[in-house]
């Protein structure tokens, strides 16, 4: 499967998002009666893929699960399910979701862009967005700890008398952006820096740690913040949608598998952004297996079998 998921990722963007519903190759090798996980090519989404399959095969030991874990963005997330290749998402995220699968309009209130999703993907898509794992892995600025305690920073707007005097390093799709991109933030921040140098965003940290770069804008749970000992500048203007992650589930294999929904339930707002900041850092700098660290994240909290929940239905 592997191989031709790959053959896949090298079709251009083009061709993916003007093909028909399915993902070409997809359905031959996976059990339509089971359960089918998306994951992604991040790390983080491969830990939250394998925490999900982790918390099936103990509450379900006999359902038939597969896991499609090399997708590379929501779209293709979204396109499995759309397709029928998969049935469960293990990593979706509010803002990309909203703006992307949706087409609607970036919200910066957390619990409006939750509500707008829950309800868009249950009438559009037929699919139950479930409650977040409680972590969000939004856009952040990040400076060096030593340069945010001489200058005494703690949000984006104390950069404000810094910044034409500061070369920053920003996610290259970042500066296109509509409604939080590069245009937003100098409308909402009311200032620019000296030189903003766009880059793929995994080579933001290193520069800044190499002093190439003053500030840099990354992603908040990146596990390179700890052991870069890096300082995530709070966003006070909310220039940035939340970007709460969850799980996402068809209806169809919901009925098929009732004990799916209290299983993904049991998983909500177990992870804070400093624990998937820790599981991060252990697959990128410490080289640990992403099942592993999400199978010993089960195992240390005995998979929360002593964790009551509330039926998605009682909480409408």
């Amino acid at each position: 499967m592997k191989k031709i998921i790959r053959k896949w990722l090298l079709f251009p963007l083009t061709v993916i998002l003007l093909a028909a519903c399915s993902l070409p190759g997809l359905g031959a090798s996976v059990n339509n009666d089971g359960i089918v996980i998306t994951g992604g090519t991040t790390t983080e989404m491969q830990i939250l893929s394998y925490m999900v399959r982790g918390m099936v095969e103990h509450y379900l030991p006999d359902a038939s699960v597969d896991m499609v874990n090399n997708l590379g963005s929501s779209t293709l997330n979204h396109q499995a399910m759309i397709g029928g290749d998969a049935n469960v998402s293990a990593a979706r995220y509010t803002g990309t979701s909203l703006t992307g699968e949706l087409g609607m309009d970036p919200l910066t209130d957390p619990v409006l862009a939750f509500e707008t999703v829950v309800k868009g993907f249950d009438e559009n898509f037929d699919q139950v967005w479930f409650p977040s794992y409680g972590f969000a892995n939004t856009y952040a600025f990040l400076v060096t700890r030593e340069f945010a305690e001489e200058n005494n920073l703690d949000t984006v707007s104390d950069l404000a008398a810094l910044a034409p005097n500061l070369r920053a390093g920003v996610d290259n799709s970042w500066m296109e952006r509509e409604g939080d991109g590069y245009e937003a933030f100098k409308e909402t921040y009311g200032f620019d820096f000296q030189r903003v140098y766009p880059m793929q965003v995994g080579l933001v940290y290193d520069a800044l740690q190499a002093d190439e770069m003053d500030i840099v804008l990354g992603y908040s749970t990146d596990g390179r913040i700890a052991s870069y000992d890096l300082v995530v500048l709070e966003d006070d203007l909310q220039l940035f949608p939340p970007y709460d992650a969850s799980p996402v589930a068809t209806k169809e294999i919901l009925e098929a598998y009732p004990e799916l929904e209290t299983l993904l339930l049991k998983l909500e707002g177990t992870v804070t952004d400093e624990m998937m900041q820790a599981m991060n850092y252990e697959v990128d700098n410490d080289l640990v297996e992403a099942q592993t660290v999400a199978q010993n994240f089960l195992e240390e909290n005995n998979y929360f079998e002593d964790k009551e929940v509330t039926p998605l239905k009682e909480r409408k």
